[in-house]
């Protein structure tokens, strides 16, 4: 598979064709970035951790019957993914209350939520990502109520999938966000599943293991990264 045309370049990752046009190579950079890109640096071995641990994450859910784009790991920053027409649209799930509902609802930063909450978010950096709901969805053609239905429905299969994978390996899945789209008439989970995109704490200290270090300057940013891959046994070099 050759490498070709560089597609999209996004805060931490690099997309390109290949000679395959229904296949892309997803480079996984050590760049680390916050506050809709104000905040950025590099983070040796970053992108190998992102790069192996996504790689995990979506073959788990791949076992648990959710569709994935990854395809296979190519080598320790690039993965083989396939080229999706995505949705302009961020699935979240909270399980615990944090970062912004708690600064938008005023409510207890460590509030275990019963059930959890689903939230869209539109994927616009220009606009910081403004919450949509479902009537936006289909007003503006972002979707359809079936894509609608569809990313509730595996959103939530792998929050079963996920929380209790983390909660095995001794962390509470906080919360994630998702991103979904088209190949061939059928609707993948796409984009990734790291410490990027989802908040993870020890279930006993409740110690950031994601990137709120990197947001909150807690400091060791990549060493809590490769902290949650060995506990749920990702190999990494």
């Amino acid at each position: 598979m050759n490498k070709r045309d560089e597609l999209i370049v996004g805060k931490a990752k690099t997309v390109y064709t290949t000679d395959d046009p229904d296949k892309m190579i997803m480079h996984f950079r050590n760049d680390t970035s916050a506050f809709d890109g104000e905040k950025i640096e590099q983070l040796d071995r970053k992108g190998m951790v992102n790069n192996r641990f996504n790689a995990f994450i979506m073959q788990k859910l791949e076992e648990a019957g959710v569709p994935t784009h990854f395809e296979s790991i190519l080598n320790d920053q690039e993965s083989l993914v396939k080229r999706l027409k995505m949705l302009p649209i961020e699935c979240v799930v909270r399980n615990i209350a944090s970062g912004s509902l708690v600064r938008r609802l005023g409510v207890e930063d460590g509030l275990e939520l019963n059930p959890p909450t689903f939230e869209f978010f539109l994927k616009n950096d220009d606009l910081h990502d403004p919450m949509i709901n479902d009537y936006h969805i289909i007003s503006f053609k972002w979707g359809t109520q079936e894509d609608i239905d569809a990313m509730k429905d595996l959103t939530f299969k792998v929050n079963d999938v996920l929380k209790k994978l983390f909660l095995d390996a001794g962390m509470l899945l906080v919360d994630y966000k998702l991103e979904f789209g088209h190949f061939k008439g059928k609707l993948y989970l796409g984009d990734e599943f790291s410490p990027d995109g989802c908040r993870l704490w020890d279930a006993e200290t409740r110690k950031k293991l994601d990137k709120d270090r990197f947001r909150q300057g807690l400091g060791g940013v990549v060493e809590a990264y490769e902290e949650v891959a060995h506990r749920l046994g990702v190999e990494l070099p």
